[in-house]
């Protein structure tokens, strides 16, 4: 089966995707006959698995660490953290590297099998008899021949394995007005995240879980403001957006956003686990007016406070 090294494409070619509403995944196989998908943004190379150092007190699923271009990284066996039965024995030999907020690890998996391109509209949340393993599966897609893709939640993945740290005691905004942000994240670990954020900066919020959702939400908030002679700013100060949710993704977001005058004067920040200079030229090239990399509690609060004290 032919592989395909996400670091052979184009970074300038999948830059341009922007306001596309299109997204690359690169495929993968855990030998249970499944096919699992992630965003190629998200990986940083597919090799051969080097060998793995086990240590004592691991987390259940990580496999031990390596050292890879003399960085120590864990190892995460994906089969196991899914809870799969019956993979073959040589299942983890092959890993994927995943960036995920500026932390690498190694995903080991059976097989890699390609890159598609598709449309973020084509990419549906899970039902909920597919969105078992506690939650470790984010949406769904399907091939030409008809077969699903489950796309993994690499941020519950990794809260699952190696857990998250907390938010750290953050001063509450202090204005004469009750500011108000809204939020899309497709991920419930993340949108569990933001909200702690939110709720020690004494923020009130609305929320979406995913692109389409949050769009439909924002036209009907735009709607009732214009009905009532008041406008969108006066209910929200920020609009915090993730960069890959189904139906939607966050660059046509917030395209819309910023090319509807109701919605003028509200800065869009985006809230991503892609943290490549990549990723930052694309939400530029859609309007974004901050970019934070998932998940940095302090520098997520440090960017919202100017916002919502202007």
């Amino acid at each position: 089966m032919e592989k395909n090294n996400p670091l052979l494409d184009s970074v300038d070619g999948r830059t341009k995707l922007a306001g596309s509403n299109k997204m690359e995944i690169l495929l993968f196989s855990l030998g249970s006959g499944e096919i699992f998908g992630i965003n190629v943004f998200k990986v940083r190379e597919v090799c051969q698995t080097p060998k793995v150092t086990k240590s004592p007190n691991m987390p259940d699923g990580v496999e031990g660490v390596i050292s890879l271009r003399g960085n120590i990284i864990p190892v995460i066996a994906l089969a196991k953290i899914i809870h799969l039965d019956e993979v073959p024995e040589d299942t983890g030999r092959t890993m994927i590297v995943t960036e995920f907020s500026r932390h690498t690890q190694g995903f080991l998996v059976h097989d890699v099998d390609r890159i598609i391109r598709v449309d973020w509209d084509k990419v549906k949340p899970p039902q909920t008899m597919l969105a078992g393993n506690d939650g470790l599966i984010t949406a769904i897609t399907e091939l030409p021949d008809g077969k699903l893709v489950s796309i993994l939640d690499v941020e519950q993945i990794l809260a699952n394995a190696i857990g998250i740290e907390p938010v750290p005691d953050l001063a509450p905004v202090e204005t004469d007005t009750e500011p108000a942000i809204f939020f899309a994240d497709d991920s419930a670990i993340a949108r569990k995240e933001i909200v702690m954020v939110l709720d020690k900066l004494g923020v009130k919020y609305q929320q979406a879980t995913n692109g389409l959702e949050a769009w439909e939400r924002l036209q009907n908030m735009a709607a009732r403001s214009q009905h009532d002679g008041s406008t969108v700013y006066d209910q929200i100060k920020v609009i915090l957006v993730d960069a890959e949710m189904p139906e939607m993704d966050g660059y046509v977001l917030t395209k819309n956003i910023k090319s509807d005058r109701r919605f003028e004067g509200i800065p869009v920040v985006m809230h991503s686990s892609l943290s490549s200079e990549a990723n930052r030229d694309m939400g530029k090239r859609v309007g974004v007016d901050a970019y934070v990399a998932k998940f940095d509690p302090a520098v997520l609060a440090d960017t919202l406070r100017p916002l919502l004290l202007r």
